[in-house]
């Protein structure tokens, strides 16, 4: 990367498919940032130790995809209380020889909702309960909810999302992942399943008009449950509004400068078409 002396990175594995780089350039650009530059790496969670370890001065930040989340908590010399609650860090600022974990995920996810017009919610329903669920918790008490109901396969994962959620002020209800019906009934939706997952259940679901629902996948796109969600009426967002929202806020934490929030935008429209 010639001419760069500012560098940061995703890192996860696998990786190549990432938006990022696309994102966080296209703010270098616009910011006026010339010296910057961000690219990406596969890393195994057996070797991001190593991999930040080799890091020289230059480096001011990556962000952590899969499987990178948990492991980077315990290589950080500080954690943010976000990260901490939520036991997964998608951040690691590298600051004058210190690496602080953050989690801009969850604040992210408030963003994304917020920017779509849903700033209060009492009744939030979360379909998995897998790492991003615990984002959902976070959006939830933002919101103002004060129970939230997971669709699971696994009581045991839902259990494990339980610590997170007493500590947001949060009552958790498990219920069945094989009738998600009820969950149509809910002031926000959050959908954090693979691709495919909800296809089968997606036209069972009795969408609420006034709902909000929020599918973190972005590709493929629509999916089955947004194309539902959107027939019924509901307000439906996607995965590139979490991607740009927590890409804004890792850009700000790297460079120390505003996020050209439009300029990224318009950047990721581009490349996700």
């Amino acid at each position: 990367m010639q001419g760069i002396r500012h560098r940061a990175a995703v890192l996860g594995s696998p990786v190549a498919h990432s938006l990022s780089p696309v994102i966080h350039n296209a703010g270098y650009a616009a910011a006026g940032l010339a010296d910057w530059g961000y690219d990406a790496h596969r890393v195994e969670a057996d070797e991001l130790a190593g991999f930040v370890a080799g890091l020289g001065p230059e480096w001011a930040g990556l962000s952590l995809t899969m499987p990178l989340k948990q492991v980077a908590l315990a290589i950080a010399d500080e954690v943010t209380d976000t990260a901490r609650l939520l036991g997964a860090a998608n951040t690691l600022v590298l600051a004058g020889g210190v690496r602080r974990a953050d989690n801009t995920d969850a604040p992210g996810l408030v963003d994304a909702l917020a920017r779509g017009g849903t700033v209060a919610a009492e009744r939030v329903a979360i379909l998995g309960a897998g790492g991003t669920a615990r984002a959902g918790l976070y959006a939830a008490a933002r919101l103002g909810a004060a129970t939230v109901t997971v669709y699971a396969r696994r009581s045991a994962a839902v259990a494990e999302l339980r610590p997170a959620a007493e500590a947001l002020g949060l009552a958790l209800a498990h219920a069945e992942f094989t009738d998600p019906g009820p969950a149509g009934r809910a002031d926000v939706v959050l959908s954090t399943l693979p691709a495919g997952a909800a296809d089968a259940f997606a036209p069972t679901v009795r969408w609420r008009r006034e709902a909000t629902v929020f599918d973190v996948l972005y590709s493929p796109w629509p999916t089955a449950l947004a194309g539902a969600a959107t027939a019924a009426g509901a307000q439906v967002l996607g995965g590139l509004e979490l991607l740009l929202a927590q890409a804004v806020r890792q850009f700000e934490q790297f460079t120390g400068v505003p996020a050209p929030a439009e300029a990224m935008r318009a950047a990721l429209s581009s490349g996700a078409g």
